[in-house]
Order: C-alpha cells, then structure tokens, then sequence
C-alpha cells in the first residue's frame, strides 16, 4: 500500500491554533460504518450518540512540561531541550536543538538550575546526564514549557498563553506524567460531561500510554508496510481489563477516546489472545487492513496527511469512508488536529 494514497490537502486556516473556548463546544462528526454516513455534531451530544452499557476507555497520561531552553557552557550558543523519556536515575533521552553537537558537550538549562551532559547524539536523539539541586519535577513545573505539536505557530507566547496551554492541553482525567503529547481526543472531556455519561450507565476507565514524539512524525516511507512506530510505553490496570471483559460479555460497546487506546488494548489482545492486566512498550503499527479485536467504536481528531494515525482510523472505518469523512470536514470547515474537532466513529 503507497503512503500517498493517505495524503489530502488541508487549508492551512483549519488547523487549530487555539482550543475552543468550552471543551464540550467542539464539534463532532459521527461516522456511521454500517451505513456510510457522517452527521454533525457537537461534543456535548455525546450522551445521546452512546448507549448504556458502552464503556469509554480514555488514555491518563499527562503531558509534562518537558521543553527548556539554555546555552552550550563555553561558547553561551542557544540550545532547546525535550525531554523524552528517563531510562537510568538522571539519565534522560532528549531531543536537542543547537547549531552543533557533540559527545561531551555541556548545557546550562533552565536558567541554570539545570547541567546537562552530552552523553551520546543518535540519528533522531540524544542521551543526557542531568544535574539539578532541586527535584526535577519542581524545575519543570516553573520553568518547563508545554511542548505543543509543531504545526500550532503563535506569533507570541506570553504567560498567559502559556498558562493557558497547560490547562488545555491536558486532559482532565491526566494523573500519570510522562508524556511530551497530549491523547488530544480527550481534551473534549469534562468532569460534568463524564457524570452526566455516567448516570446514563456509559462508564469509562483509565489505561495509561506515554505519547512521544513520534505521533508528530509523517510516513516517510513510499510503501506503508515499510515504516516503523516509536516504542511508546503503556500500562494497562486490572480494573481496566475486567472492566473491559465485563462490557464485553454483557454486550456492550468499547468506546476507544484515542488512538493511543487503541494501540494500547491491541497490542496486549494479540500478545496474551485477551485484554488482560498488562504493562510494557508497545511500537503496534495499525494500517489496512487490520482486523481489530477489541475496540468497537472510536472518538478521534482530525489527523495530518500521511500519518500512521490516519493510517489507524482507515484500518478501523475503511480507507474510502475515511477519505469522504476528511472532505466533508473540510468542506464544513472542521477544525483539524490537536486543537480542533473530533469524530466518533461507530
């Protein structure tokens, strides 16, 4: 399959720059397998788009504040940081970006309160020692930066904006730190909206997927089959996989808020043949055709051109629906991407 059968132009005024002002406010396509249809909503609706008995499952990951800024010791030349993911105590995979760079360098982050060490450069990454007198997560919570997704341009980026950012760009069920983006179909979810779900018998439940920076990435690849996923690591809680079993037996719907959920409860189904307590990383890689085994309906954004999630939502509803769905979008100007609208797809 070619990579450019999953590409579609976008005009650039439909993607978010900003959330909408209410979380529920966003608006919601819903797209109907069995009929081939798409109808418009809006979030707010959902209750009545569900049925009781349906269980959501919504990723807890939380976004960190992960971007800071410094200067190379010795030269003062300007360096961004992203902090990836921890592997040792203070031992830190990171994306860097500088005019040069080299085994050995030193870094001053944060306004100092940080030194980092160059400790190896890899293709995409590279490998720090950090040294810091407070703890880690105190630095980045006052001086870390929420690291948006990069087609999101602000021409200024002020405190408030800023505070903004680290309100919306989080969702509200967010309790495991680790990830550098967020499950950006959860953010059209709030506490009122869960209750009122759940008095109308739609439960939902937490797994946990650390969302790194490939979700950003396009298929650079010209075949499809010939790209390959990021690990990302996952956690899957027992309360979780009986939930999940239960819904099941009694013949509800899972509902994936996702498609880090998806990949999550897919990959432990193929891996231990049942949704079972589990933990580990997962680099699954969901393109046409896939035969699901879990996940019955999906809540998902609007996804970049050539992405593997595009890729996901075609293996889930069909690569022609999906293709109709994205023109009426933009034909009724739907906002797109992390920021933007969402569509369930059943």
């Amino acid at each position: 399959m070619k990579t450019s059968d999953f590409f579609y132009h976008l005009p650039p005024e439909l993607i978010a720059q900003q959330p909408p002002p209410e979380r529920t406010q966003a608006r919601l396509m819903v797209v109907r397998r069995a009929c081939r249809t798409c109808e418009h909503h809006q979030v707010a609706e959902l209750p009545a788009l569900l049925s009781p008995g349906d269980l959501l499952v919504v990723n807890d990951t939380r976004v960190i504040p992960a971007r800071i800024y410094g200067k190379k010791v010795g030269t003062g030349a300007s360096v961004e940081i992203l902090l990836i993911e921890e592997t040792a105590p203070d031992i830190w995979e990171a994306l860097l970006r500088a005019s040069h760079k080299k085994v050995g360098d030193r870094l001053e982050l944060s306004s100092a309160q940080i030194q980092a060490e160059v400790l190896t450069v890899g293709e995409g990454c590279v490998t720090l020692r950090l040294k810091h007198e407070r703890p880690l997560p105190e630095i980045l919570e006052s001086n870390g930066v929420v690291p948006l997704p990069p087609y999101i341009k602000r021409k200024t980026a002020d405190v408030s904006t800023r505070a903004a950012d680290r309100e919306r760009y989080q969702t509200v069920y967010a309790r495991n730190p680790g990830a550098v983006a967020a499950p950006t179909a959860g953010l059209h979810f709030t506490e009122a909206l869960l209750t009122i779900l759940a008095r109308q018998g739609i439960r939902h439940t937490p797994i946990t997927l650390h969302v790194g920076p490939g979700t950003f990435r396009p298929v650079r690849a010209a075949e499809v089959e010939q790209h390959r996923m990021e690990a990302e690591r996952y956690t899957v809680p027992e309360a979780a996989a009986q939930l999940i079993r239960e819904t099941r037996l009694r013949g509800g719907r899972i509902v994936a808020v996702g498609s880090t959920v998806v990949r999550a409860l897919e990959t432990v189904a193929a891996e231990h043949g049942a949704v079972t307590a589990a933990a580990g990383r997962t680099s699954l890689f969901i393109y046409p055709p896939y035969s699901f085994r879990v996940v019955d309906a999906l809540l998902t954004n609007f996804h970049l051109p050539a992405s593997s999630l595009l890729m996901m939502v075609s293996a889930f509803a069909g690569c022609e629906l999906v293709r109709h769905a994205y023109q009426e979008a933009i034909k009724e100007r739907y906002r797109f991407y992390s920021y933007g609208d969402c569509m369930l797809i059943l």
